[in-house]
């Protein structure tokens, strides 16, 4: 059997980290993914909850804010509960096993959305050149 999701969506809400009463930290927020669509189709968003623990959740609620692209990798999970009403509800979820940030701290600024962590890319100026050297000369 095999479980495992893949999203790239954005955070509809500025992630909270909260603790469990054992002490772990815990993250849920949703982000909204944008479906596949044909041209001349209307577009169509999906909200996806998602819950992080431990690293990941404080990695999350660190670096990311609401608007911010973020890729995440997990798997779904389904609860049941009752609901204040006595109704039985299910609730789907995605469990976070790995996150990343999808997009830089320009992108993110350009596009309108909160910054999220600072990148440095290389200079082409730190690079050495390597004149005529041939596959010969490398190392490896």
């Amino acid at each position: 059997m095999f479980n495992l999701v893949v999203l790239t969506g954005r955070l509809t809400a500025d992630p909270e980290l909260k603790t469990t009463a054992n002490g772990i930290p815990v993250t849920t927020f949703s982000i909204a993914v944008d479906r596949r669509y044909r041209s001349g189709e209307e577009r169509q968003t999906d909200f996806i909850n998602i819950v992080a623990w431990r690293q990941s959740a404080e990695f999350i609620t660190k670096y990311f804010k609401k608007g911010n692209l973020i890729g995440i990798e997990g798997s779904i999970q389904t609860r049941r509960y009752q609901d204040k009403n006595g109704n039985n509800r299910t609730a789907f979820e995605v469990v976070a096993s790995n996150v990343q940030f999808v997009e830089s701290k320009r992108d993110s600024s350009a596009s309108g959305a909160p910054e999220a962590a600072s990148f440095s890319n290389a200079d082409v100026n730190d690079f050495a050149d390597l004149g005529d050297a041939s596959d010969d000369d490398l190392p490896f």
